[in-house]
């Protein structure tokens, strides 16, 4: 595996050696990489950056990876996964295996692959499609695959588990033609199995109790140990000699927030390229094994190409969390992080709010959650200032300094992280500089800047999608994000801006409109401003307003506190709760602050809606990752935003001064 170079360290002095009223210490954290860029700007107002420090050399392949550790570490856990079962996590033990473990299963799985490979069964044109979540022969299933060079794409849990309608797992197997499915179970996959499984392809289950098959009972059934089973051979290893860069490694569907799902191809280059350029701007990875604790899924680039891919590419540790950032399925994380104590630790700003509620009431979770961390990273949305606050005090109350919080920006068609806000002074929306090895153009579109990707771990096309793919480069090979930005140094005095100060996120393009006056509504920035100002009440909003006089708000709560304002139980009609009067105080006086903290009418949100109904996957409104999709809001709820700008206004719509 490729070396790094030393680089300097976000460090401190020890306590002992600062005086009173010092400013705050930070836990050592050795970054780079991204600290620096230079930039250029064009005669047709596009800005171009790019890191001052080169990319690294990178393997061919991902597998290669395991290979170099299998050899150097053989007996080091690679992954490990607490028994299922429905006893509470402590009682179910971990199940581990180490390096060498997972080559020899890679190549055993590879071997029964490489066979169906050699007959047609499965191939580029026929990959292997996964449909449960995290687990360790999903990811023995994924690796024996990248290991022979078929393709294999996980897709979400919820499109077979949550929606009741199949047409998006349709589609995805209509643009994908798998010739193998695989899931972890019949029972929670059965339904979805029926109804979508293609006549030729072969199913392979891990447990396959209580399997009927119904009208596919013809198809072919494989139990996942069978694969398990087969004896490395002359097929397994013919197929990985051919595998190299250009090899697809799997395709991930977008989550389809503004249109349908779109399958990325992910090649081993572009997969290894960022986990080097991760690397490099995470120099704290290279100084020691890091350890995992994670739960997010892997049919998104974050939990599945970032994480899973940081543990491998850097000989570390992956534990399997079964926990998820909700009150119920807090109680395994919390569990877990008692138990292990990770060195980097990742989430999105949910499981970080609850993470740090739960730290306060256990001093337990917070000594092992802070013992080793060298830095926190949230992606997927903007972390509340409260939040963030919450974990710097939690931190010097804990170990008497603060722990690095890092973000960035990164998509599924770049693999994923093209930018990184890295030290002590990152701040809410920040998204920081480029990664080695990738040109970011910030290039103005309809009075914003958008900005775009060129490198070796952006993708070169949508899956068997020719016109979609044309229209996601300009002509110069940029990927066009649709994401807006701003400089965050943007001048003084009518001066030029100065990129290389760090760029700052500044919503889609796409969701942006105009008020009947010809003003433009920033979406984005108005949205992050509404959920965190609303923090614990509103779980979303969705901003309305297009040909209308004003903005308006349709307002997503999160119910549970909620209720626990209001005093209500679980049984209460939801219209009923909200419309109590302590309910109805807290929004008047969040929309107020709203519209005092504006500046114009384009900012300031006059009208609010609560929504009793949440968001609808089957509707398209919530995508499996759990981003509202505010277009299919905006359609499938025409009703509510004409109830939101009646005039006069109807008695639920809370209005600026209007009555609460």
């Amino acid at each position: 595996m490729p070396s790094l170079p030393t680089s300097p360290a976000v460090s401190n002095l020890p306590a002992a050696n600062r005086p009173a009223n010092s400013p705050p210490r930070w836990r050592a954290t050795r970054v780079a990489g991204c600290l620096r860029a230079e930039s250029v700007q064009r005669p047709d107002g596009s800005w171009l950056l790019r890191s001052t420090e080169p990319l690294s050399p990178f393997p061919a392949r991902l597998t290669d990876a395991l290979a170099h550790y299998a050899q150097v570490r053989p007996n080091q856990v690679f992954v490990s996964r607490r028994a299922p079962g429905s006893a509470p996590a402590a009682e179910r033990p971990w199940q581990s295996i180490t390096y060498a473990q997972m080559l020899e299963r890679v190549r055993r799985v590879g071997q029964a692959l490489a066979l169906r490979m050699a007959d047609g069964e499965i191939s580029l044109e026929r990959p292997i499609a996964i449909l449960s979540g995290n687990d360790l022969q999903h990811l023995t299933l994924a690796l024996a695959a990248c290991w022979v060079g078929v393709p294999f794409a996980p897709i979400s849990p919820a499109y077979s588990t949550v929606a009741q309608d199949p047409t998006r797992l349709k589609q995805i197997f209509a643009s994908l033609t798998p010739g193998m499915v695989f899931a972890s179970a019949w029972g929670p996959y059965a339904r979805a199995i029926e109804a979508t499984l293609p006549t030729d392809a072969e199913l392979v289950l891990t447990d396959p109790s209580g399997i009927t098959l119904g009208r596919n009972r013809a198809r072919t059934m494989t139990r996942f140990s069978t694969l398990l089973e087969s004896a490395p051979g002359a097929a397994v290893e013919l197929a990985h000699e051919k595998v190299g860069p250009e090899t697809v490694a799997k395709f991930l569907f977008t989550s389809g927030s503004t249109r349908l799902p779109k399958g990325v191809v992910t090649t081993h280059r572009m997969w290894c390229a960022n986990l080097q350029q991760i690397r490099q701007c995470f120099a704290f990875l290279a100084d020691e094994p890091p350890v995992l604790v994670d739960w997010l899924p892997w049919n998104h680039v974050f939990g599945g190409s970032h994480n899973v891919g940081i543990a491998l590419y850097n000989g570390g540790t992956l534990h399997i969390d079964d926990g998820r950032p909700t009150p119920a399925g807090m109680a395994e994380t919390i569990t877990n992080l008692r138990e292990i104590s990770p060195t980097v630790y990742f989430n999105v700003p949910k499981g970080f709010e609850e993470l740090a509620a739960a730290m306060d009431r256990d001093e337990a979770l917070r000594r092992s959650l802070f013992a080793k961390v060298r830095a926190f990273m949230f992606a997927g949305a903007g972390l509340s200032q409260a939040v963030w606050d919450h974990l710097d005090r939690l931190g010097e109350a804990t170990l008497g300094e603060r722990i690095p919080i890092f973000t960035g920006l990164g998509m599924t068609e770049t693999s994923p992280s093209c930018t990184f806000a890295l030290g002590t002074d990152v701040r809410a929306g920040d998204i920081g500089l480029p990664v080695p090895g990738v040109d970011v153009k910030v290039a103005p579109v309809e009075g914003k800047l958008e900005i775009r990707f060129r490198g070796p771990n952006v993708m070169s096309e949508y899956w068997r999608a020719i016109e979609e793919t044309s229209a996601a480069f300009d002509n110069e090979g940029f990927y066009r994000t649709g994401d807006a930005v701003r400089f965050r140094d943007e001048g003084e005095g009518g001066g030029l801006p100065d990129p290389t100060k760090g760029l700052v996120f500044d919503g889609r393009i796409a969701e942006d409109f105009k008020l009947a006056t010809g003003t433009f509504v920033s979406v984005g920035p108005m949205r992050t401003k509404a959920i965190l100002n609303g923090h614990p009440m509103v779980q979303d909003v969705v901003v309305a307003g297009i040909n209308r006089d004003e903005v308006g708000l349709l307002v997503f709560p999160r119910m549970d506190d909620v209720r626990a304002l209001a005093g209500a139980d679980r049984q209460e009609p939801p219209d009923l709760t909200l419309s109590h009067p302590k309910v109805r105080a807290f929004f008047r006086q969040w929309l107020q602050a709203l519209w005092g903290a504006g500046t114009g009418s384009s900012n300031r949100p006059a009208r609010a809606l609560l929504m009793s109904d949440p968001p609808s996957m089957d509707r398209g409104e919530l995508t499996d990752k759990g981003s509202i999709n505010q277009r299919a809001v905006l359609l499938h709820r025409a009703a509510a935003v004409d109830r939101l700008f009646a005039d006069p206004p109807d008695a639920a719509v809370i209005c600026v001064g209007g009555p609460q």
